[in-house]
């Protein structure tokens, strides 16, 4: 999280003090990864990932800044197009779709869509008449730290037939898109889905049908506990891949990002609940916060995104080994067990910590009513200023 955004939340925090746990988001902040998103990747179209953080104020500062999305289903359609963004700035990339979210979204004036099963482009053709399909590409490939497993996708000569069948049904076949995984810390990964699609490329235009599009999704990581690769990096390790399979000529570029847009634009505030030491044997104490697993840290499961806990004022001295957890009775509803931590041996229930880093996936995964707990209130700022809460 920059210096400039920190400043401008912690001062909305110490100004109106709102009740934990609670999330702030500095829209200022999103317009301007957009801004640097596009400069690395300047022949690419930017499709935000809406379901990183569907704040209203935060799709607007996605529009503001000249981005377009993708979309997810009919509420996330309707959100784009209630925001201003344009229709044909819209891409549905989901992949699996009933048949009267196609017809939603076509309604709409949405004509790009993502598919991956044979049943998919006959609703397509069906329900979207005439419309853009890609079709998405199953990879094998470095592992992210949340990676999608075999949910998505097919093989490439399946990729072959449904662009054919697409061309068959009157479709506009495309092109092809691929995702390398949530938070990808290797830059290199985007090889992978590059190569193949290339040769799909290749194999249909010997067919004389000519793709055009290469959707190359998001997966850009961002530096929580530990660092991630720069913007420039990516971006760099895609150029030489492009270039290297498509010496003829660089297909049209899509990105679909979520997590690097806006993650470093929010932090979330928590308060301790309770300290407590659970067995003789093991010298860590639980530390027990109002936000948990069902209310704004879902990914911390498997302890697979591992946040940074930073006690607000001055809670120095000896830090000691512990186990953190959320306010829930459900026994999964534990953050951080086997990953190291450590806090203030002085830490008291009462005690604040902020987490920073915390503005994608951390609302949108928010339970409803766990418990009773409400979901994760959401701040947003745009000139340092509240603009909306929810």
């Amino acid at each position: 999280m920059r210096t400039d955004t920190r400043n401008r939340i912690e001062r909305f925090l110490t100004e109106h003090a709102p009740p934990t746990p609670c999330l702030v988001v500095d829209t200022d902040a999103v317009s301007s990864r957009v801004r640097e998103l596009t400069a690395e990747f300047p022949d690419a179209g930017l499709r935000y990932a809406v379901k990183a953080n569907p704040e209203p104020a935060v799709v607007a500062a996605v529009l503001a800044a000249g981005g377009g999305f993708d979309v997810a289903g009919p509420a996330e359609t309707d959100l784009c197009l209630a925001a201003g963004a344009r229709p044909e700035a819209l891409s549905y990339g989901n992949t699996i779709k009933k048949p009267a979210d196609i017809a939603h979204a076509y309604a709409r004036g949405v004509r790009e869509f993502v598919s991956d099963a044979e049943g998919d482009v006959d609703n397509l053709a069906c329900f979207a008449p005439g419309a853009s399909v890609s079709v998405r590409l199953l990879l094998d490939g470095p592992s992210s730290a949340t990676p999608f497993g075999r949910k998505f996708g097919c093989e490439p000569p399946v990729a072959v037939e449904l662009l054919r069948r697409a061309a068959a049904r009157g479709l506009d076949p495309a092109g092809l898109s691929f995702h390398v995984g949530s938070q990808q810390l290797d830059p290199v990964a985007w090889e992978h889905g590059i190569s193949a699609s290339a040769k799909v490329f290749a194999e249909l235009a010997a067919d004389g049908i000519a793709l055009r599009r290469l959707n190359i999704g998001g997966g850009f990581g961002v530096p929580y506990a530990e660092p991630a690769p720069a913007l420039a990096d990516y971006a760099a390790a895609v150029r030489n891949s492009l270039r290297a399979h498509f010496p003829a000529g660089v297909p049209e570029l899509l990105l679909e990002p979520g997590r690097i847009l806006v993650a470093g634009a929010g932090l979330l505030r928590t308060e301790v609940i309770l300290v407590a030491g659970r067995a003789s044997d093991d010298p860590r104490r639980w530390v027990y916060l109002d936000a948990g697993r069902y209310n704004g840290l879902a990914e911390t499961e498997n302890e697979a995104i591992r946040y940074r806990f930073e006690p607000v004022g001055d809670r120095g001295g000896e830090h000691g080994p512990v186990i953190i957890a959320g306010p829930t009775c459900d026994g999964d509803d534990v953050l951080y067990q086997h990953t190291p931590y450590a806090l203030p041996l002085a830490l008291r229930a009462g005690d604040l910590l902020d987490i920073p880093d915390t503005g994608a996936y951390t609302t949108s995964y928010s339970s409803i009513c766990f418990n009773g707990i409400e979901p994760l209130k959401t701040y947003c700022l745009a000139g340092g200023e509240p603009v909306d809460a929810h």
